[in-house]
């Protein structure tokens, strides 16, 4: 690459930790997903600052949420792509790389050196690796975290749970006898009823069971360590297990019938009502089921997070700490500011201050410091830090904005810094459970993908009818043999040695990020 031809802007020595300030104006465009919450504002300071102070200008095509995937996917069809898209999580790049219409920006990360320190500091090799495709490249920049990001969890009702003095259940079994007190105590309540179709609960509990499940099920793939070999989830003890713990709750009363099919109002409803008294969540949709107590429950009922519980196959989470990125326009690198553009991205995606930049915005603007402490200015509001302020950070200002902000600050420290005491807490609960590794790279070619999309489809329509019926009873967990059948008739057998002989092949070639790094 001629670096003359493709280095207006660009800074001559940018290393780690340096502020990003193009030596002269550039300007980048971007497919912008537009949240109602904080409709973009050209006159945002996240925007204006930019300019003033690094020399930056960012134009944006404007993409709302409710269409942003259909938009994405016909933006880069189209060949139109602006620089670059964010609010991409890794894999689904893939079914655009054989169009060439993505940058393989592995063989750039020579000009992203806050990234690459990143990926040193917080062991993220192997996460990086698992991003490569079938040609030895990857093409997506992705959300980086110097650990997991724990946020969802049980919320129940603390103040039943200390009536009938109930610490942390340890295991989903003792979570289990917590439910049946609950319903002894309460007979007319139903201990537990979920949202989300139950994905979220499923993709927590799945470690501990030793498979995968939920919003983390993928396209199946398990990998089996103790064999080296991938498996397919639901063919697996650890799979039927899961599945018989949550149909055996629904078969006691335990559990509502409707978790899998009823809306999210509806089980926040419940909740806020009175008429269950646990429900899955996370760490902002707390405050939710709190608001909603106050309007329709009683001022005394308190909510309470729990930890995810342990389970048959131990104690454990789902590794992995990278989240939703980025990926660039192959045009990009044609541009006479190319290298300003990824130094840019690395500033602010990767880099500490970026980062800070992205998530607080400005200090003696919209915060400042109390020693090692971030405050927020008292008329400025978000995530409930100044109750009633007028403004909101990315309302009125575009700051803690999912489009700059991938991972909410990807350090321990910018990601605590807006927690709450009693989130802080959680996550420190659940950061003692122990991490299981990531899964090591099986891409596909494109023959390969074309052969696996009809398998794949039909054997998790299958997957979601019958884990449906075991769990609510329309279907004994005496017939999971033929549930099994049923997959092996929809073509396990070939999807299974396809994924394999992908990992193989990719495992000798000995592809890595360390070398991409090291060039």
């Amino acid at each position: 690459m001629d670096e003359d031809a493709v280095g207006v802007g660009a800074m001559e020595d940018f290393g780690a930790g340096d502020s990003f300030v193009a030596t002269e104006p550039v300007e980048f465009s971007l497919l912008y997903r537009d949240h109602p919450n904080y409709p973009i504002q050209s006159d945002w300071r996240f925007l204006t600052y930019l300019e003033e102070e690094h020399n930056v200008t960012l134009t944006t095509q404007n993409a709302p949420l409710s269409d942003w995937e259909d938009r994405r996917s016909l933006v880069i069809g189209a060949g139109n792509a602006p620089d670059f898209i964010p609010i991409f999580m890794p894999g689904d790049e893939t079914q655009f790389v054989a169009g060439g219409a993505l940058l393989p920006v592995s063989d750039y990360l020579q000009y992203m050196p806050n990234l690459t320190e990143k990926i040193d500091a917080w062991n993220l090799q192997g996460d990086f690796d698992g991003l490569y495709q079938e040609d030895g490249k990857f093409y997506i920049l992705p959300g980086i975290q110097e650990q997991p990001l724990y946020e969802y969890g049980i919320a129940v009702r603390g103040d039943i749970w200390d009536e009938l003095g109930y610490d942390d259940p340890e295991t989903w079994d003792e979570f289990a006898e917590q439910l049946r007190g609950v319903q002894e105590a309460y007979p007319d309540m139903i201990p537990y009823s979920d949202r989300w179709e139950m994905n979220a609960t499923l993709n927590q509990a799945a470690a501990n069971f030793g498979t995968q499940a939920g919003w983390g099920f993928s396209d199946g793939m398990y990998y089996d360590a103790d064999a080296d070999e991938f498996v397919y989830a639901p063919a697996t003890e650890g799979f039927r297990d899961m599945v018989a713990y949550f149909a055996s709750l629904v078969e006691e009363g335990l559990l509502d019938s409707e978790s899998l099919i009823q809306d999210d109002d509806q089980a926040i409803q419940k909740f806020a009502s009175g008429q269950s008294a646990a429900v899955f969540a996370n760490d902002q949709e707390i405050l939710t089921y709190r608001d909603s107590i106050e309007e329709v429950g009683d001022d005394d009922w308190e909510v309470r997070l729990l930890p995810v519980p342990a389970g048959p196959a131990g104690n454990n989470v789902a590794g992995g700490q990278l989240w939703g990125g980025l990926v660039l326009s192959s045009d990009v690198a044609e541009q006479d500011n190319f290298i300003a553009l990824l130094q840019f991205l690395d500033w602010l995606y990767y880099s500490d201050e970026g980062l800070e930049y992205a998530k607080w915005g400005i200090e003696g603007e919209t915060f400042e410091r109390e020693g090692e402490q971030r405050v927020l200015n008292e008329n400025i509001d978000i995530n409930n830090l100044n109750p009633g302020a007028p403004e909101a950070l990315n309302v009125d200002y575009g700051f803690h904005n999912g489009v700059w902000m991938l991972t909410h600050g990807s350090s321990i420290d910018l990601m605590d810094s807006m927690a709450r005491e009693e989130v802080v807490e959680f996550r420190e609960k659940m950061s003692a459970k122990e991490v299981q590794p990531v899964a090591p790279p099986r891409p596909l070619n494109e023959l390969e993908l074309e052969q696996a999309s009809l398998t794949e489809n039909s054997l998790r329509d299958t997957t979601n009818t019958r884990v449906a019926e075991f769990i609510v009873g329309n279907r004994s967990m005496d017939q999971w043999d033929d549930f099994v059948a049923e997959l092996e008739g929809a073509g396990l057998a070939q999807f299974v040695e396809l994924h394999n002989e992908a990992y193989q092949r990719h495992k000798e070639a000995g592809i890595g990020v360390e070398e991409d790094i090291d060039d």
